[in-house]
C-alpha cells in the first residue's frame, strides 16, 4: 500500500522507521518531514492546513492509508476531511479528537462514565478559578484546556504559585490554550502510559511506557514534552493492564461511540497508579513522544496492517499485537534553553558511529543546512536503545549519547531510575 505520514518529529521518525519495514507498504510519503524520516520516505511539502491540499495529494500519489503523527491536524479535523473524501486514516475526527484538544471535555465525559480521574473545577475567567482553588488542597494541579504542546500542566506546590500559573494562563502564557483552565486534584502515586488502537468499537492494548516529563535529572524543573521514556512499564502489572481496559480504556471508546463521535485510532491514556487503583490523568489522541519510539522499537508486527485494520474497522478479529520482551529505553538530547527558548543552529555530528553502539537514533528537531546536520527545536534526538531490562537498555542508550557530538545540546543522566533502582532491588 501506499502511505501517506503526516509530521516532522521523533514519534515519525519512529513511525516512518517501522512503517517501512512493513511487508504491506509500496510506498511511504512524508510531510514535512526531517532528515531522519527522510531516510525510509520521500519528503513532500503540503500545507497540512489544506485539506483540499492533501486530499489532492492523496488522489494523485494513489494513497491507500495517511497516517496523522501530531495532534495538532487532528484537533483541527483533518482526519474527518479525508474520511469524507473517502481516503483511508489513522487517526479520530475532529470531535473525537476532543480526548487530547479540550482537557475540560475529557473530565467531563470521565463524570458521565464512571471513568475514575481526580475531582476538578473548569474555569473560564481567573475570577472563578482563583475562587475555585479554595476547594482544594496544595499542592494542586492547573491545567491549560487545549493544546500547549505537552508544557500546559502546572503542579503548583503553593497557594501563590497556583495563583501565578492561573494568570499567566488567562494572561496568554500558553496562547488559546489557557482561554480556559482545569483545576484538579493533585493525585499521588507513579505514572504510567498505556496505550490501545480501537476502529471506535473494538479494542487492542498497544503496550505500556513510562516517561520523564520534567527537565532535570530527579523530577527536577518545568514540564517538557518528555525527556525520555522507557517500555514496558513493569509497574503496570497485568492484572492493573486489565484494570484499565475495562475500567477506564473500553467505558471512554463506548461513550463516545454512544456520543456520536466514535474515536478511531490509537489512545494514549497517562495513568496515576493510585492506592486505589489507576485513574486517568489526561488522554492524548495519538502515539506519545517519546513513548513511540520505545514501542515501536519492541513492536513485532506489521505496523502499516494494524493501522489499516484500524482505519477500516476491522479490528474484531485481531488479537494484541507482539511484542518484544526486551525492554526499550529513549534518551532525549535537547537544545539548551528548552523549554524555554531552545538555542537553535548547534552542529550534530558522529550519529553513525553512536548507533554502532546498538542504538537507534530518532531525529525529533534536526535540518541539513550546507551539508550539516543542525538543532532546528527544543528536542533534537531520540537516543533509543534495547536491552533485557532497564539497566541493560540505559547502558547501551548513554553509551551511544556520549558518542553524540552536540555542544548545545544536553539531556537528563537518569532516564528509566526508577526501573533501574527496582531491579537493583533498592
Amino acid at each position: 500500500m501506499n502511505i501517506l505520514l503526516i509530521g516532522s518529529g521523533g514519534r515519525e521518525h519512529a513511525l516512518a522507521w517501522k512503517l517501512a519495514q512493513s511487508p504491506s507498504l509500496e510506498k511511504l510519503y512524508a510531510t514535512p518531514g526531517n532528515p531522519g524520516i527522510a531516510q525510509h520516505a520521500e519528503l513532500v511539502e503540503l500545507d497540512i492546513t489544506d485539506h483540499g491540499e492533501v486530499i489532492l495529494f492523496c488522489g494523485d500519489k494513489d494513497i491507500d492509508l495517511v497516517v496523522v503523527g501530531p495532534e495538532a491536524p487532528l484537533v483541527d479535523g483533518l482526519a474527518e476531511s479525508l474520511r469524507t473524501a473517502e481516503i483511508f486514516v489513522f487517526g479520530p475526527d475532529k470531535a473525537a479528537a476532543q480526548l487530547e484538544g479540550s482537557k475540560g471535555f475529557t473530565k467531563d465525559l470521565c463524570a458521565r462514565a464512571d471513568i475514575p480521574t481526580a475531582g476538578y473545577v473548569r474555569a473560564t475567567s481567573a475570577a472563578d478559578a482563583l475562587a475555585a482553588l479554595d476547594d482544594f488542597s496544595i499542592p494542586v494541579v492547573i491545567k491549560a484546556d487545549g493544546l500547549a504542546a505537552g508544557k500546559g500542566v502546572i503542579i503548583a506546590e503553593t497557594r501563590a504559585e497556583a495563583e501565578a500559573a492561573i494568570a499567566d494562563m488567562f494572561d496568554g502564557g500558553f496562547g488559546e490554550a489557557g482561554a480556559e483552565v482545569v483545576i484538579e486534584e493533585f493525585l499521588t502515586g507513579e505514572e504510567a502510559s498505556f496505550f490501545a488502537i480501537t476502529d471506535g468499537e473494538n479494542v487492542v492494548p498497544f503496550g505500556t511506557a513510562q516517561d520523564h516529563k520534567r527537565v532535570g535529572d530527579g523530577d527536577v524543573g518545568p514540564n517538557t514534552g518528555g525527556m525520555g521514556a522507557y517500555s514496558p512499564a513493569p509497574v503496570l502489572t497485568a492484572e492493573l493492564q486489565q484494570r484499565v481496559m475495562d475500567e477506564i480504556i473500553k467505558p471512554t471508546v463506548a461513550a463516545m461511540a454512544a456520543d456520536g463521535m466514535p474515536y478511531s485510532g490509537v489512545l494514549f491514556a497517562g495513568l496515576m497508579l493510585t492506592e486505589s487503583g489507576p485513574q486517568l490523568i489526561e488522554y492524548n489522541a495519538r502515539f506519545g513522544d517519546p513513548e513511540c519510539q520505545v514501542l515501536m522499537m519492541r513492536l513485532e508486527d506489521d505496523l502499516a496492517k494494524l493501522m489499516m485494520r484500524t482505519a477500516r474497522g476491522d479490528l474484531a478479529q485481531t488479537s494484541a499485537p507482539a511484542f518484544s520482551a526486551e525492554t526499550a529505553l529513549t534518551v532525549v538530547m535537547a537544545a539548551k534553553g528548552y523549554p524555554a527558548t531552545p538555542e537553535k543552529g548547534g552542529k550534530i555530528r558522529n550519529l553513525a558511529r553512536a548507533e554502532r553502539e546498538g542504538a537507534k537514533i530518532f531525529h525529533a528537531g534536526t535540518a541539513e543546512v550546507e551539508d550539516a546536520l543542525v538543532a532546528s527545536g527544543g528536542r533534537v534526538l531520540n537516543v533509543t536503545a534495547l536491552g533485557a531490562n532497564a539497566t541493560e537498555a540505559q547502558a547501551r542508550a548513554y553509551a551511544a549519547v556520549d558518542q553524540i557530538e552536540f555542544e548545545s545540546g544536553f539531556c537528563r543522566r537518569d532516564i528509566g531510575w526508577r526501573e533501574v533502582a527496582r531491579e537493583a532491588g533498592e
